[in-house]
């Protein structure tokens, strides 16, 4: 099979639908509402034009050019919560490191992180690899084509349960993401914020109302396009939809409106201090504990500044809570902000040099004495990263 070039993760081209109501055409009955029904004659014409439509405009991501179940699960993984624009590189170079599921579920966690390292949301590269030692471990190295036996893997929910058993395997499972939900609610008018669970639930019903049960992973391949595609968030291109005949919000111009946006709640942020502790020609780091956010990372020793207290004292109470070391601050490094899903944070970072004392973890679980030059033998979170190359820069990094 030809491998697709850079220029293959295109839309092939445009086209435009006329804009015609549905009483124009004399398609009234057409749309889907609760008014009237979905027919077995709806959802056929529905799948009909969906995945000609797909067949013909899809773009060309290597994903969909496999059918091996542990290529898909591992894209769909990576696309949670992340863009097929960083997804592209990073699927890449996964697949070299770890081909096939053997070689994942026998390669150690640190060597995972360093090649998920700067795509953020490790929990999915944790999970990810717990689940591929349990199927070499307990299954023979084989992925369940069972949608219950897979759905118990770590990191395995309804939409990843769906995604892989529909594409990888062709069990007629609805694949539920954010586009589907977003093409779904328009369709049938589905006019409640979609945080709510008797919305979500509407929205799944529908959703498996409509599945193509003969071409489960073509449909929800086509379901997903369409809404990255065309059923965009903000003006979608309901001009070039193949399936706006039956959708309510398109004939009632609410397309703008729904979905229904969940009430938005204030972000926190918080403010952290970390040291780059220098002993000689060395810089200490520490690793997370595998679980919880970052787990498994290594970082610089930290922790937030308490109310009242400043960035500095901060740093050197943090570094001798968690190492029980007593350092000098020789001078502030930078300040840099990171926004994780739930929350911000404003990190200042010290350089420090070692005084006094052994290294008793409390907290940390690892910790290693390094060079700078050897930073990137370790994966770390994004955070540190928007600061590690003003070390690797610095002369002042080699003699304090």
């Amino acid at each position: 099979m030809k491998s697709p070039t850079a220029t293959d993760y295109t839309v092939k081209r445009t086209i435009h639908y006329p804009r015609i109501t549905p009483f124009q055409s004399g398609l009234n009955r057409m749309l889907f509402s609760d008014q009237n029904p979905v027919t077995p004659e709806k959802r056929t014409r529905f799948r009909d034009l969906l995945i000609r439509w797909f067949r013909a405009h899809q773009r060309h991501l290597p994903w969909r050019q496999t059918k091996d179940p542990y290529h898909i699960w591992v894209s769909e993984v990576m696309l949670q919560q992340t863009q097929v624009k960083k997804v592209l590189s990073y699927y890449e170079k996964f697949i070299r490191r770890f081909p096939d599921i053997q070689t994942l579920g026998k390669a150690d966690l640190q060597t995972v992180l360093k090649v998920w390292e700067k795509m953020g949301y490790y929990g999915r590269a944790r999970n990810l690899h717990r689940a591929a030692q349990i199927v070499v471990r307990d299954m023979g190295g084989k992925i369940p084509a069972e949608y219950t036996t897979f759905r118990e893997l770590p990191g395995v929910g309804d939409y990843i349960g769906a995604a892989v058993q529909s594409i990888g395997f062709n069990n007629p499972y609805a694949v539920v993401d954010g586009n589907v939900k977003r093409v779904v609610s328009r369709l049938f008018l589905i006019d409640s914020p979609l945080d709510r669970t008797a919305s979500l639930r509407r929205v799944g019903q529908r959703a498996a109302e409509l599945l193509d049960s003969e071409r489960p992973g073509l449909f929800n391949q086509a379901m997903m396009e369409l809404g990255a595609m065309v059923c965009h968030p903000r003006r979608p291109r309901c001009s070039a939809c193949p399936v706006s005949v039956f959708c309510q919000a398109f004939h009632t111009h609410r397309q703008d409106e729904i979905p229904v946006s969940a009430r938005t709640r204030s972000v926190p942020e918080h403010h952290i201090a970390a040291g780059v502790i220098h002993r000689d020609d060395l810089v200490l780091i520490t690793r997370r504990k595998p679980s919880g956010l970052l787990g498994g990372l290594w970082e610089f020793p930290g922790g937030r500044v308490m109310r009242g207290e400043t960035a500095e004292k901060a740093c050197l109470r943090e570094i001798k809570e968690e190492v029980n070391l007593s350092v000098d601050i020789i001078e502030p490094l930078t300040r840099i902000r990171h926004a994780y899903t739930h929350f911000r944070i404003v990190m200042d970072v010290f350089r420090c040099r070692y005084r006094s004392g052994h290294i008793v973890l409390r907290g940390p679980v690892d910790y290693r004495w390094i060079t700078i030059d050897e930073i990137d033998d370790f994966p770390f979170p994004v955070a540190n990263h928007k600061f590690i190359p003003l070390l690797e820069e610095s002369e002042q990094g080699r003699f304090l």
